[in-house]
C-alpha cells in the first residue's frame, strides 16, 4: 500500500508537469493553429533564466514569475520578427518554430555550453504523506500545476478576454467579422504560451539537470497528450495529461521506460484512432 502511494504521487507529479507544458501549447495552437516545436526551447529559456537569476543573488520564488516574463517577452519578440508573417501559412510556421528551437537551442551552447548545471531547490525536505516521505518541492510543483490551470481556465471562461480567446478558438474569421483585434490577440497569446513554458521550465529546474537538451524529453509527450485529450480545447489538456502522465508513470515502475513509451505511443495511436477529437471529443456525443 505505501509503494502504491508513492507510485500515485509520482504520476500527479508527472501529470502536473505535462499540463504545465500542454496548458501553453493548448492556448497557442487553440487560438493561433499554430504547431510551435520550439516549446520545448522556451522551457529551456526558462529553466536558464532560473539558473542565472539564482546566479546573482535571486531568491527561486522570485525566479519563477521572472522566468514567465523573460519567456513571454522573448516570444513576443519571435513573433514580431517571424510568425506574424506566416499565421497563414501552418506549413510554414512548423518549419520556422522548428528553425526558432535550433536557433534557440544553439545560442544556449554557446553562451553557457553544453554542459549540464544544476539549479538549487528551495526545499529539501521530505514529508511524511500517505506513510511515504515525499519530496516537499515536488508537492509544490503539483500545487503550483493546478494554480496555473486554475488562472488560465478562470481568465478563458470568466473574462471578457477569455471570451474572445474562445470566440477565434471556434471560428478565427467570424470573430475578427465581429471586431476583435485578431492581431493583438496572437501577439499576446503567443507570449503568454511562451511565457507558461518559461514558467514550466522555472518550476522544473530544480528536479532535473539543466543542459541545452531538457526540453526535448517533454515535448512529444506534451504534444501526445493534446492528442489525446483534444486538439485545441483547454480541458482536453487535463484529460490528455492525465492518461499520458499515469500510463508513463505506471508502465515504467512495472517495467522499463522504453516499453514505457511504446505503450503510450500505442495508446495514442488508439485514442486517435476511435476518438479523432480526441477524449474532450466524448462531451458532444
Amino acid at each position: 500500500m505505501v509503494s502504491f502511494f508513492g507510485l500515485a504521487l509520482d504520476a500527479l507529479n508527472y501529470t502536473s508537469v505535462l499540463l504545465l507544458v500542454c496548458v501553453g501549447l493548448v492556448v497557442i495552437f487553440g487560438l493561433m493553429q499554430v504547431i510551435n516545436l520550439a516549446h520545448g526551447e522556451f522551457f529551456l529559456l526558462g529553466a536558464y533564466t532560473v539558473l542565472v537569476a539564482q546566479g546573482v543573488g535571486v531568491p527561486f520564488w522570485l525566479c519563477v514569475p521572472l522566468a514567465f516574463v523573460t519567456v513571454g517577452l522573448v516570444g513576443l519578440l519571435c513573433d514580431a520578427a517571424i510568425l506574424r508573417f506566416i499565421y497563414d501559412r501552418p506549413v510554414d510556421t512548423i518549419l520556422a518554430t522548428w528553425g526558432l528551437s535550433l536557433a534557440i537551442r544553439q545560442a544556449i551552447v554557446i553562451v553557457f555550453g553544453p554542459q549540464s548545471q544544476q539549479v538549487a531547490a528551495p526545499l529539501t525536505e521530505p514529508v511524511q504523506l500517505f506513510g511515504v516521505a515525499y519530496s516537499s518541492y515536488r508537492l509544490v510543483v503539483i500545487l503550483i500545476a493546478i494554480l496555473v490551470a486554475l488562472a488560465v481556465f478562470l481568465v478563458l471562461y470568466r473574462t471578457s478576454i477569455g471570451l474572445a480567446a474562445r470566440a477565434a478558438m471556434a471560428n478565427r474569421q467570424m470573430a475578427q467579422c465581429l471586431g476583435i483585434n485578431m492581431r493583438r490577440l496572437d501577439r499576446s497569446t503567443f507570449s503568454v504560451g511562451a511565457g507558461l513554458a518559461g514558467l514550466s521550465g522555472a518550476v522544473m529546474a530544480p528536479l532535473m539537470s539543466v543542459d541545452p537538451q531538457m526540453g526535448m524529453g517533454f515535448v512529444l509527450p506534451a504534444f501526445l497528450s493534446i492528442l489525446v485529450g483534444g486538439v485545441g480545447s483547454p480541458a482536453g489538456a487535463i484529460w490528455g495529461s492525465v492518461v499520458i502522465g499515469s500510463s508513463t508513470t505506471l508502465v515504467s515502475a512495472w517495467w522499463t521506460p522504453v516499453i514505457a513509451q511504446i505503450v503510450v505511443f500505442l495508446l495514442a495511436i488508439v485514442t486517435i484512432r476511435f476518438l479523432p477529437s480526441g477524449l474532450s471529443g466524448l462531451r458532444s456525443k
